[in-house]
């Protein structure tokens, strides 16, 4: 059931439904009960009607009376046998009232507050049998089982009904106190359809969103705290040279210097925070790949001619992917800087997009040295260098593949590496299924 609303309004309509049948049901089984006791009083006080009248015709009013005393002994109630009138024919007293209150043998009680009088008549209509019996006693413990059964399937049901909704808020409650302890991976995973269920789901939605951003923010201070302690004691050497040294310019110079790679640095760990620390921050639109690729290649054609190594495009079929622009665009581009780096001189580095039935590729290759085996799962990481002999001057600050593999995993991609012999070549690939 869809909806905790509509839940508790079936349940609760299921309640009523189920008291009300029960009650008829033991209503109609005390009826039934009681219409076998009334016809059997019936037939018995027509049959004492009939030995009456055979005792009054044949022997008169005393054989009429030795007959009744028998009768009342034996039975129980006050027995009279009148007239059409409802005067006694044993006594002549007038028991015309107790005609009026009376009401046929066979018939079920009216009340059970007063006295019970049931009359029979013969079948000339000339006499009446009158038995009066004093207010019936209430026998309520017989149906208390039958009441106890309907009360406690009634609390079966309210149970049930308190049960599925309490149930999954308490596990909810433990959830949500576990993640406020510190527990990030912990989530509800409710398959329920109704408010709980949609409740729990966004307790998971908001879970991962804040697990992401602490974990964004506990990375961001680590890589601070592990990366910044070379380029800060760089740059206090290089303002002790430029308070000490000789040549102010030339220490200047170098404090500046110190100064930008320090900024650049902060812009990098910053950059790698936003792309991974907010997704839902991300605008996602719908965009020609080949376009992005072309314009990415323009913006580091100049980089490759100042190293002496030229830019090969192959990308003519267009592709649309959804994503975030800018998010892909430093993607690609910190890929393709990045052998644009380590690629020798007079050499060519390779950019190709193919297209695959749920996925397009772009591959970047370069004709350098290319990475050891046992360190290609590495270079995704952050600080990542191959040979840690290369500064930031020489080898970069070990970050564009880092943001790049962040970048591309926001778009539901993967990012692979392997050696291509000679060099090194990354793939990107892309999801081309939720373009439309």
């Amino acid at each position: 059931m869809r909806s905790v609303y509509a839940k508790i309004l079936l349940w609760s309509f299921a309640t009523l439904v189920l008291s009300l049948v029960a009650f008829v049901g033991v209503s109609i089984m005390v009826s039934v009960n009681s219409a076998g006791h009334t016809d059997f009083f019936g037939q018995l006080h027509t049959l004492e009607l009939e030995q009456a009248r055979q005792a009054y015709e044949e022997g008169g009013q005393e054989k009429l009376g030795r007959y009744l005393e028998r009768v009342q002994q034996r039975l129980r109630g006050h027995h009279y046998m009148t007239d059409a009138r409802g005067r006694d024919v044993l006594t002549g007293t007038d028991r015309s009232a107790l005609l009026a209150i009376a009401q046929p043998s066979g018939a079920p009680p009216r009340s059970v507050r007063g006295p019970l009088v049931q009359v029979t008549a013969s079948e000339d209509g000339r006499y009446r049998w009158i038995v009066e019996f004093g207010p019936p006693p209430v026998d309520v413990q017989s149906y208390l089982p039958y009441y106890a059964l309907i009360l406690g399937a009634v609390a079966l049901l309210c149970w049930l009904l308190a049960v599925s909704i309490a149930s999954p808020l308490r596990a909810l409650a433990r959830t949500v106190d576990r993640f406020g302890a510190g527990d990030l991976a912990v989530r509800a995973n409710s398959t329920r359809k109704d408010e709980i269920g949609e409740l729990s789901r966004v307790f998971d939605r908001m879970a991962e969103r804040i697990s992401t951003l602490l974990t964004a923010e506990r990375r961001l201070l680590q890589d601070v705290s592990h990366e910044l302690r070379t380029p800060l004691a760089r740059l206090s050497f290089a303002a002790e040279l430029a308070r000490t040294a000789e040549d102010r310019d030339a220490a200047a110079l170098r404090l500046k210097k110190e100064i930008q790679r320090l900024t650049s640095l902060v812009g990098a760990l910053l950059e790698v925070t936003t792309a991974e620390g907010d997704p839902s921050s991300a605008a996602p639109e719908r965009l020609s790949l080949d376009d992005l690729l072309m314009e990415v290649v323009e913006d580091c054609w100049v980089e490759a001619d100042g190293r002496g190594c030229t830019i090969v495009l192959r990308a003519g079929t267009p592709v649309a992917v959804l994503g975030d622009r800018e998010l892909l665009r430093r993607a690609i581009e910190n890929v393709l800087r990045n052998s644009i780096r380590y690629a020798p001189p007079d050499t060519g580095v390779e950019v190709d997009l193919e297209i695959g039935p749920n996925a397009a590729t772009v591959s970047v290759r370069d004709y350098g040295p290319g990475v050891p085996e046992e360190a290609l799962p590495k270079i995704f990481q952050p600080f990542f260098r191959v040979d840690d002999s290369r500064d930031s001057a020489t080898g970069g600050m070990g970050l564009g593949l880092t943001i790049a593999m962040r970048a591309v995993s926001l778009h539901h991609g993967q990012l692979r590496a392997e050696n291509a012999h000679p060099g090194l070549r990354i793939a990107i690939e892309l999801p081309v299924r939720a373009a439309s």
